[in-house]
């Protein structure tokens, strides 16, 4: 049997990486991405992290330290974000066609059928292509399993001399050891900080350590997954590639409000609006909904807090935005009250199908005919705003106020995806 060989492209500090792509002046500047309604940081430049701010630090707590330091915060921009990690997926499909997207920033590759004479050579010369043909900076990391892979990328971050890459196929049994000892329990791929103790009680405090575990051991510890986190971490892969994506369970779209609201007419844009984006996700990828949940909840920091939702049931499974919208918009009438400030609404799409597998009932509830025409008119509706931009042909009920959207006042021009936020230059004769 063919021994698997996988690449781990791992973006390095990905959202701050988007926006210093076109502010090349925030190179070696300490720059933090914050979360909805300017929150949080979600993301911090090596600087920042430097300056001890960490992840999930409350942007009004570090507002002082911010200041004296001259941080550069962005609000987060997830369009342009979005795009540039379907750039680089692109790129790493004409590297090898056998890949598997893991997340927004993170991507493993089968190297098997490529020939490759030196990993690290190689690695070094991906990084440089990812990094002169999109701008992200990127730690490579070459193994014979997927755990060792993305512990390698995590070294890669640390020693600058691996210039980007670390090859742990062709290194000597003493260069791994000494890997899987400078890498801590917390820090393995699938152990975290929930496993961490329970392996800790068993003197197990680095990866070196987990490696040498009895398996048997580690699955009554952790389950079968520890059984499979041990042998990766020996060199034999327990987990492949799963180059075709899961079929989506459930859709949803929630958002936390720029401000709590008791205003029905807000609150109804806001589901409106959250609807949309559900069902546009239902159709590119083919599928219906049998059932829909709209949430509304009041802000849990505050006395009195509240969450409350509706489920529905459709009799004919559908991707129409209108049928979704009306319906919720009933649920949404039956569930308000008005002595409640709302801060955040979420909507579920779920019983999820193919919509090639859509067929009559025995009782004939189900209509084929008005299902047909729906597909159409949404077909017709998406064409439309592909052509001519996202949101060109929408619901009114989306407009009836915009004032549930999150607070965005640091955000970047979307450089990718809208042609009025391209940058412009004046050449002066």
């Amino acid at each position: 049997m063919k021994q698997l060989l996988f690449a781990l492209i791992d973006c390095n500090n990905f959202f701050v990486s988007c926006e210093r792509i076109f502010r090349p002046d925030l190179a070696h500047r300490p720059v933090v991405v914050l979360s909805s309604n300017d929150g949080c940081a979600v993301a911090r430049s090596n600087e920042a992290k430097a300056l001890g701010i960490p992840m999930g630090a409350p942007a009004f707590k570090y507002r002082d330290l911010f200041r004296d330091n001259g941080v550069v915060q962005f609000s987060a921009n997830f369009e342009l974000y979005g795009d540039i990690s379907d750039r680089i997926s692109r790129l790493l499909t004409a590297v090898t066609p056998h890949i598997e997207l893991y997340s927004v920033d993170e991507s493993f590759l089968d190297l098997q059928e490529l020939d490759i004479a030196d990993y690290a050579v190689w690695g070094q010369a991906l990084r440089q292509r990812i990094m002169r043909e999109i701008g992200v900076p990127t730690s490579i990391g070459i193994a014979t399993s997927k755990t060792l892979a993305k512990l390698a990328t995590e070294h890669v971050k640390k020693m600058p001399a691996l210039r980007g890459a670390l090859d742990l196929i062709t290194a000597s049994a003493s260069e791994q050891a000494a890997y899987l000892q400078a890498t801590t329990i917390e820090d393995i791929w699938g152990v975290g900080r929930r496993l961490a103790p329970k392996l800790k009680a068993e003197s197990i405090f680095t990866a070196h350590d987990l490696a040498r575990m009895n398996p048997r051991r580690a699955q009554q510890l952790m389950g079968i997954h520890g059984r499979q986190m041990v042998t990766e971490l020996n060199g034999t892969s327990c987990l492949p590639l799963e180059k075709v994506s899961k079929v989506r369970q459930t859709v949803m779209h929630g958002r936390q409000f720029g401000e709590d609201t008791n205003d029905v007419r807000v609150l109804e844009a806001a589901v409106a609006s959250l609807t949309a984006k559900a069902a546009f996700r239902l159709r590119n990828d083919s599928l219906l909904a049998r059932g829909a949940c709209i949430t509304l909840s009041t802000n849990r920091l505050k006395p009195g807090y509240q969450q409350v939702s509706r489920y529905l049931t459709f009799i004919t499974p559908t991707a129409d935005t209108g049928i979704i919208t009306q319906q919720l918009m009933l649920a949404l009438g039956t569930m308000y009250n008005s002595r409640s400030q709302y801060h955040r609404a979420n909507v579920l799409l779920y019983n999820l199908q193919p919509e090639t597998a859509l067929q009559a009932d025995l009782f004939g509830d189900v209509d084929l005919v008005a299902s047909s025409q729906s597909l159409h008119r949404m077909e017709a509706l998406d064409a439309i705003n592909k052509r001519y931009g996202s949101s060109t042909i929408r619901f009114a009920a989306e407009d009836l106020s915009r004032a549930w959207q999150p607070k965005r006042q640091l955000r970047s021009p979307r450089y990718t995806t809208r042609w009025t936020d391209l940058p412009s230059a004046q050449l002066s004769l």
